[in-house]
């Protein structure tokens, strides 16, 4: 079993920097687990922690059944991909796949056979006799990974090496990885502030912030039932529409507009309260022409994103008494060909189920959606 504990985990940097605040979090045994945040969130130095080359302040880092909290790097049974691969430039293909093997005092010709027999898994058998300096920056990767593999870690732990690929190659090893990792059943952890890799590779995300993780959960629920603002800003290529809204009655007043309250609002929201009506740009259509219940401005910008488009429209916002009456951006997603011109006057018309209320930053209820549960209240939401 190789599955990852840990318990109250601290990193204090010289100077009181808090970069871990007493983290809870459990990783599954065989689970693709993504730590996924801004840069200087903690997500590197959570991993760093794990792999030992950082040492815990405060709490503890369980491997299977071994509390590893104090033990060297090497004695943890775990290996690491580095952003920049960290491969030995005078060495070739083979030494650096076998290099692993070597510190562990592992015979020269079985440890060349293992080497050449990962490199045939991961497509680099021609290349043995290259160094780092001859290859692609794909190729890079893969020797990286097959090093990795060489020695049957119990843990991978991989730091953003997608992120010196160009575009199209990123899509490319984005896929090898996912497939790699399944046939392995590796327990696996990946860090990145790219959401889109997030979402398509990982099995559950931690989203960190300040050295804190704010919400867990699977692809599917960070993205529909986001657990704060912070996480509903910050999942999703675009990010959501997060707009000041009061209740009045059994309405939510929106931007000027009036928009029913979801069912399971009712009872959990008082009459005049202020809140944050929340709704990702996917889940609002545009028409050109008047609608019931939508919530109306004019077209600012809009951005070709290829098969679709984003329009921005500057709505009205809340009235205060300290600003007078606001304005406020809406971002609706539009398909190929239904694009508005800016300047033109449109209608953000949201889908049933698919809205979110927030109070305080956090989230008070969302409107069903079918299959996705509420987001966990465990300990590693609460950190």
């Amino acid at each position: 079993m190789s599955a990852i504990t840990m318990r109250e985990l601290t990193k204090v940097y010289p100077g009181g920097v808090r970069a871990l605040d007493a983290l809870d979090l459990e990783i599954a045994d065989g689970e693709f687990f993504a730590l996924l945040g801004p840069s200087g969130c903690g997500k590197t130095t959570l991993l760093r922690t794990i792999a030992g080359l950082e040492v815990a302040s405060g709490g503890s880092v369980r491997i299977g059944e071994r509390d590893v909290t104090n033990l060297p790097p090497g004695k943890r049974d775990v290996a690491m991909v580095f952003q920049d691969y960290a491969l030995f430039p005078h060495m070739t293909v083979r030494d650096n796949i076998a290099y692993p093997l070597r510190i562990k005092k592992v015979d020269r010709r079985s440890r060349g056979s293992k080497a050449a027999d990962t490199a045939d898994e991961l497509g680099l058998s021609g290349l043995l006799e290259r160094r780092p300096g001859q290859l692609s920056g794909g190729q890079q990767q893969r020797v990286a990974l097959a090093r990795a593999m060489a020695c049957h870690p119990q843990v991978f732990l991989l730091d953003e090496p997608l992120s010196n690929l160009d575009a199209r190659l990123r899509l490319e090893a984005r896929t090898f990885l996912k497939r790699l990792q399944r046939e392995l059943g590796v327990t696996t952890v990946f860090v990145t502030h790219d959401q889109a890799e997030a979402l398509a590779l990982a099995d559950r995300i931690a989203v960190m912030e300040g050295g804190r993780i704010r919400q867990v959960g699977t692809p599917t629920e960070v993205f529909r039932r986001p657990a704060n603002t912070f996480v509903a800003g910050f999942i999703g290529s675009t990010p959501m529409n997060l707009i000041d809204a009061r209740v009045r009655g059994d309405e939510l007043s929106v931007a000027r507009a009036g928009l029913p309250l979801p069912d399971d609002a009712r009872g959990q929201v008082t009459d005049g309260e202020r809140l944050v009506y929340g709704i990702r740009p996917e889940y609002l259509d545009y028409s050109p022409t008047a609608v019931p219940g939508a919530l109306t401005g004019e077209v600012v910008v809009v951005e070709n994103l290829g098969s679709v488009s984003l329009v921005s429209l500057d709505v009205p916002g809340e009235d205060t008494e300290e600003t007078g009456p606001g304005r406020t951006s809406v971002q609706v997603v539009v398909a190929e060909g239904g694009e508005p011109e800016p300047g033109d006057t449109g209608w953000a018309v949201p889908r049933p189920g698919r809205s979110l209320l927030y109070r305080d930053g956090n989230l008070v209820t969302a409107a069903a959606t079918a299959g996705v549960p509420a987001p966990r209240a465990d300990a590693a939401a609460r950190s």
